[in-house]
C-alpha cells in the first residue's frame, strides 16, 4: 500500500462508519495536518479502558501527523448528555465538573502525546455567550428533527419526560465543532446524531463539514455490556498493574480480538489474523495471546517492570509456580469476632456474596495459599496473611488488620 492507502488503513481500524470516506481521502491528499476533535464531559473523575477507544484513535492520528483537539465539556457537563438515557440525567455542579476535568487532564496523557494536544474546554466560547446567541444557536434546529433521534424519539413515544435543556445538547456539542474549525470528529456510535449535527452547523456557519468518524462502544469484562464503572465490567486506567492483568485475563476468548482490534497499538490487523490461525490449528494457546494484550495495556498505564511482576504474579497464582509475594497487599479491617471463611472471601472481592462463597466451598474450589480449604465454620483473626483463590481467576493475596 502506498502512503495514503496505510493511512486510511490505520485511520479505518476498528472504526464503525466514516462519514464520508471520500472527503477524508481528499482531505489527507492536500498534505495539511487536519484538526482532530473528540469530546468528553467530565462525568466522573476517572477514565476505564472504553474510554481509550476513542483516544486510541486520537493517538493514532498524531502518529499520521495531525493536530488533535482533546476538549473537556466543562459547559456540556453542566447540561448532562441524554444520550442513551431513558430519564432526564441530573446536571453536574460546576464545582464537579471542574474536579473531574483535572483529573482528566491527567490521564489522557498516558495515551495522547502531551506535546501533539491542544486541550480545551468548550466554556471558552459557551462562556462568553448571552441569552440572545443561545436562542440563535436554538433557532438553528427544528424539535421534529430532534425527535428523530433514537432515544428521544423513545421517550417521547412512551410518555417519559424530556427536559428543554436536553435538546439543547447536540446542539452545543455540535456548535463546539464551529468553533474548533474540526475537519474530523470522533465519538461512539451512540454520538451519531450529536456528530451529524457538528456537520450541519458548520455548513450553516459557512465551513466545510466535518468527517464523522464513530467507533463501537467496548464491552466490558462481562463480553455483553458495554464497560460502565456502574456496572462493574470495567479496568480503570489508573487502576495497580496486578488488576489490569488480572482483569484481561478474565475476558472470554471471544472478546479478546475485539480488545486487539480497539485497545492494541502493538499488535497489527495481520498480527489478530495469524494468532487467530495459531489458535485454531492448537499451534498457540488462547491464555498466551491474553498474555500480550495484558502486557502491552499494563505497560501503557504503568510500566514494563510494573506489567513483568504483575504476570509473574498472576502466574504464581494460577499455575502455582512462581512468588506469589509478587502479589500486591491489601489490608481488611477485622470486626472483634473474626471473619468466617465466605465472609472472608467476599470482604476481599474473589466473590461477590456469602452466598457464592459458601457454594463455592462446598464445591472444593477455595484454597489458601494453594491449599484447598472447605470448612465454612473456621474462623479468620487480626494478624492473617495469607493468598485466597476461588477458581482460577478470582485472587487475592491479604492481611487482616
Amino acid at each position: 500500500m502506498n502512503e495514503l492507502e496505510q493511512a486510511l488503513a490505520l485511520i479505518a481500524r476498528g472504526a464503525d462508519e466514516i462519514i464520508k470516506k471520500e472527503d477524508l481521502e481528499a482531505r489527507l491528499k492536500t498534505g495539511r495536518p487536519l484538526r482532530i476533535k473528540a469530546g468528553f464531559d467530565p462525568t466522573a473523575p476517572d477514565l476505564h479502558l472504553g474510554h481509550t477507544v476513542l483516544l486510541n484513535k486520537m493517538r493514532q492520528f498524531q502518529d499520521l501527523g495531525h493536530q488533535v483537539i482533546f476538549l473537556i465539556g466543562d459547559f456540556t457537563g453542566m447540561i448532562g448528555d441524554p444520550t442513551g438515557k431513558n430519564v432526564t440525567r441530573k446536571p453536574l455542579t460546576r464545582e464537579d465538573v471542574l474536579a473531574n476535568a483535572e483529573t482528566y487532564a491527567e490521564q489522557v496523557f498516558k495515551v495522547l502525546d502531551r506535546d501533539k494536544t491542544e486541550l480545551r474546554f468548550n466554556s471558552e466560547w459557551f462562556g462568553k455567550m448571552g441569552a440572545a446567541d443561545m436562542i440563535r444557536l436554538a433557532a438553528q434546529h427544528t424539535v421534529a428533527r430532534m425527535l428523530e433521534r433514537d432515544d428521544f424519539a423513545k421517550r417521547y413515544k412512551s410518555e417519559q419526560p424530556i427536559a428543554i435543556h436536553e435538546f439543547l445538547y447536540p446542539l452545543v456539542q455540535g456548535y463546539d465543532s464551529v468553533a474548533l474549525e474540526c475537519d474530523v470528529e470522533l465519538g461512539g456510535t451512540d454520538q451519531k446524531f450529536n456528530l451529524l449535527m457538528g456537520r450541519a452547523l458548520q455548513e450553516h456557519h459557512g465551513q466545510p463539514p466535518q468527517i464523522v468518524l464513530t467507533m463501537p462502544l467496548l464491552e466490558g469484562l462481562d463480553g455483553v455490556n458495554k464497560m460502565s464503572k456502574s456496572l462493574g465490567n470495567y479496568i480503570g486506567i489508573n487502576e495497580p498493574a496486578i488488576d489490569m492483568v488480572t482483569k484481561t485475563m478474565k475476558i472470554g476468548d471471544d472478546l479478546m480480538w475485539r480488545w486487539f482490534e480497539l485497545l492494541s497499538f502493538d499488535v497489527s490487523m495481520d498480527d489478530i489474523a495469524r494468532m487467530k490461525e495459531e489458535i485454531a490449528s492448537g499451534v498457540l494457546n488462547p491464555r498466551d495471546a491474553k498474555l500480550r494484550l495484558a502486557r502491552e495495556l499494563t505497560t501503557r498505564f504503568h510500566d514494563a517492570a510494573a506489567a513483568e511482576q504483575a504476570i509473574a504474579g498472576w502466574h504464581a497464582v494460577v499455575t502455582g509456580e512462581g512468588d506469589t509475594s509478587l502479589l500486591p497487599m491489601a489490608d481488611i479491617e477485622t470486626p472483634a469476632e473474626g471473619f468466617r471463611l465466605a465472609a472472608l472471601l467476599t470482604a476481599a472481592g474473589v466473590t461477590p456474596s456469602n452466598s457464592e462463597a459458601n457454594r463455592k466451598l462446598k464445591e472444593r474450589a477455595v484454597r489458601i495459599d494453594g491449599e484447598v480449604v472447605d470448612d465454612a465454620s473456621r474462623v479468620f483473626m487480626a494478624g492473617f496473611e495469607g493468598v485466597l483463590q476461588v477458581g482460577k481467576r478470582n485472587f487475592a493475596r491479604i492481611r487482616l488488620i
